[in-house]
């Protein structure tokens, strides 16, 4: 093809669009900012960097949605799940990455495309010709979300989102922390102790929860109003939700048994999470915060095991920019008011890493489909892919509208004849059913 497809945002959506549009013929542009302009949460230039988390979440493609949408997107030969496998990390059933290597790998391979250019640039308008893909995530910059609400006339396109602390294992007290992933999932040594875990009695939870709610905190500025998206919560809002939030949330003690004192059961467990191949560095599990940095420092270090922790990252808040989707764009990720333009990624109100790239990878198919002459619909709701672009296009109430991750909520439901499913069996019948669905509508590209 001889048209050239530009994409405005080089994270996980934009490279994933990028990487589907070229391997189709088209010619593409990615238009990044950074490292020119600079993010609060971007520490390099390079494409699809994690900032969030190193986490993919589940990888069971069986009974969990986000792991048949990681099936969904090898499936259609994803370049982001093909860098995530070679630069994994073990962490139990979850699929976990080397961020930085995961990320200079996407880069390396998408600036090595012969039909791929990389133009280090800020976008502050939305073009009124072209082809253009808007993948600009979480973080879109200011001028162009100016631009997005000038022409949307919506009143509110940005929520706050937190971001989690890593630790420098080798500040980590193992000889009250230990290794083990909840329920010793995994099918390896590695696999099942991928997790560092420090333990809290009673007195010691009731404490923290003291200090974590006495803590100064980051106030938004004068004029922002905004909530909070639920599965990525500050850990001081679910503690202001009440003392036992936390115990029941990220230090839920179940499925873990202290190695040191196995007769005894912890009142709370802090998990850290390997963050890099190298295991130097751990991410605090559910950490994410918006207090101060020094008082993040003395709340962390009340932590059995993390009394003398040193800390890589601290946590921090940043706004979170996302779309009315519902009301503003259609069936094929085209915004009404100005069909040139298709939004992908978080910026369409997914939530998290795959379901950004996931909808990356949509909107490059539709784009191509539609620059060749042909009719493509979207993925059947039967699929992971299709129940969320059919969630963030009409499936939501745009009055309520807010993101959401993939989960079998956003599924048709499963006709459960001959007797009711367990919960195990459903969700088997849900994936079962998607990946024949998914596999059909690949095969009517071809």
């Amino acid at each position: 093809m001889s048209e050239t497809l530009h994409i405005v945002g080089g994270g996980m959506a934009g490279s994933e669009a990028a990487w589907q549009a070229a391997e189709a013929g088209l010619n593409v542009v990615i238009h990044e900012m950074r490292p020119h302009v600079a993010t609060f949460a971007h520490k390099t230039g390079d494409l699809a960097e994690m900032v969030c988390s190193n986490s993919f979440r589940s990888d069971d493609d069986e009974r969990n949605a986000v792991g048949l949408l990681h099936w969904e997107m090898r499936a259609a030969g994803g370049l982001i799940m093909e860098m995530a496998d070679r630069h994994s990390l073990p962490a139990g059933g979850a699929l976990a990455v080397d961020r930085e290597a995961f990320s200079a790998a996407v880069t390396e391979r998408l600036r090595a495309h012969p039909l791929i250019s990389v133009s280090e640039e800020e976008v502050t308008e939305l073009p009124s010709s072209g082809n253009w893909i808007i993948a600009t995530g979480p973080l879109t910059s200011g001028a162009l979300a100016e631009a997005i609400r000038a022409e949307t006339g919506a009143e509110q396109l940005a929520f706050f989102d937190a971001i989690a602390p890593i630790v420098h294992a080798e500040t980590v007290d193992m000889s009250i922390a230990w290794r083990q992933s909840r329920y010793d999932k995994g099918e390896t040594e590695e696999q099942r102790t991928a997790y560092l875990n420090c333990p809290m009695t009673k007195p010691e939870y009731e404490a923290f929860i003291d200090a974590l709610l006495a803590a100064e905190k980051t106030e938004f500025h004068e004029g922002e109003t905004a909530g909070y998206f639920d599965g990525c919560l500050p850990i001081e809002v679910m503690a202001e939700r009440g003392r036992e939030t936390l115990r029941h949330g990220p230090m839920k003690p179940v499925g873990l048994t202290n190695a040191h004192k196995p007769a005894e059961k912890a009142y709370a467990v802090v998990q850290l999470r390997r963050d890099n191949a190298l295991g130097t560095l751990y991410n605090i599990v559910g950490f994410q915060t918006k207090m101060k940095y020094g008082a993040q420092t003395n709340v962390f270090r009340m932590i059995p095991g993390l009394q003398d922790a040193s800390f890589a990252r601290l946590g921090g808040i940043h706004r979170n920019t996302f779309i009315n989707s519902p009301r503003l764009i259609d069936a094929q990720l085209r915004l009404r008011s100005k069909p040139n333009i298709r939004f992908a990624g978080q910026i369409t109100g997914v939530e998290g890493y795959v379901e950004s790239a996931a909808m990356g990878l949509l909107a490059a198919r539709l784009a191509v489909a539609e620059l060749a002459g042909r009719e493509l619909a979207a993925p059947p709701p039967e699929t992971a892919m299709g129940a969320l672009v059919h969630h963030i296009t009409g499936g939501a109430d745009a009055k309520t509208f807010q993101p959401m991750n993939v989960n079998f909520g956003l599924f048709p439901p499963i006709d459960a004849k001959g007797g009711r499913k367990g919960r195990k069996d459903r969700y088997k019948a849900y994936t079962d059913r998607s990946k024949i669905a998914f596999n059909e509508w690949l095969a009517g590209q071809d």
